[in-house]
């Protein structure tokens, strides 16, 4: 089954989806790709009766180092496609563009994925998982304000080192997540769930003021991805940004501030 990606013309920025793939390509990206082999000389010979085999191309021995430049070169054309998509969205960005920025050519990214799409699905799915590791990393056998503050510094820091990919999230759900829908509604869904009863139980055993667990990690997620996705609006307004150390330790302790003495146990009186 196919789904449709509506185009959205109205948006502010060039990061329409135009066709359609599977919902499950991202499930799929995850799975370890084929090796690509690189271009070899063909080898036909005809079989007896005036026609040609096809040219069979023989695979690189998948030795430690070879699996080591294959990496590095995924790596190299993902990072490369992250910084354009961020900018210019799955539309926006040619192959071109990615191969250019990448140090190959346009020939050999295609050994590495089959498509700019799936390019596009590559580096949501490393992008998902980079997104998510503060979040696994709260424990319920933490002390939870400790746990959460953690975790705001976590998410600061990811919107400081990574803010072309929180951009990049931020546009896929903007357009309506068509490639990582299925994806929020599964392994997401059932993360954010059990964090949610972690924090229900912390509650329940007065450790935390009564809080709606969901409305603390959208919160969370608000006012430490907004550093990032709003950038460009807060350089405007101070001058400033997360690549000043100062400004991040400043945010991040204020944001600390604001959502831990919201959540913290009062003495009655």
């Amino acid at each position: 089954m196919f789904a449709k990606v509506r185009i959205l013309p109205d948006l502010p920025f060039p990061c329409h989806v135009t066709m359609g793939y599977r919902l499950g390509a991202l499930h799929l990206a995850r799975a370890a790709p084929e090796s690509p082999t690189g271009p070899e000389p063909e080898h036909n010979t005809a079989d007896g009766i005036g026609r040609r085999k096809p040219a069979i191309r023989a695979a690189h021995p998948k030795t430690p180092r070879r699996l080591k430049q294959i990496e590095a070169k995924r790596t190299a054309i993902l990072d490369a496609a992250l910084g354009l998509f961020s900018r210019f969205g799955l539309h926006g960005t040619t192959v071109e563009q990615v191969a250019a920025d990448a140090s190959v050519s346009k020939t050999n990214l295609f050994y590495y994925f089959a498509s700019k799409e799936a390019v596009y699905v590559g580096v949501l799915s490393r992008l998902l998982d980079q997104w998510l590791a503060p979040l696994r990393g709260l424990k319920p056998d933490s002390d939870p304000i400790d746990g959460i503050g953690e975790y705001i510094s976590r998410k600061v820091a990811f919107s400081r080192t990574n803010p072309e990919a929180s951009r990049l999230f931020c546009l896929e759900i903007v357009q309506g997540a068509p490639l990582l829908g299925e994806e929020l509604r599964t392994s997401l869904r059932e993360l954010v769930d059990d964090k949610a009863d972690m924090i229900r139980a912390w509650t329940a055993a007065g450790k935390l003021a009564p809080v709606d667990p969901h409305h603390l990690i959208f919160s969370i997620w608000a006012t430490t991805q907004h550093y990032a996705d709003f950038a460009v609006q807060i350089d405007a307004l101070l001058n400033t940004g997360l690549d000043d150390e100062r400004f991040a330790e400043e945010a991040a302790t204020n944001i600390k501030r604001i959502i831990l003495d919201g959540i913290r146990t009062r003495p009655e009186a």
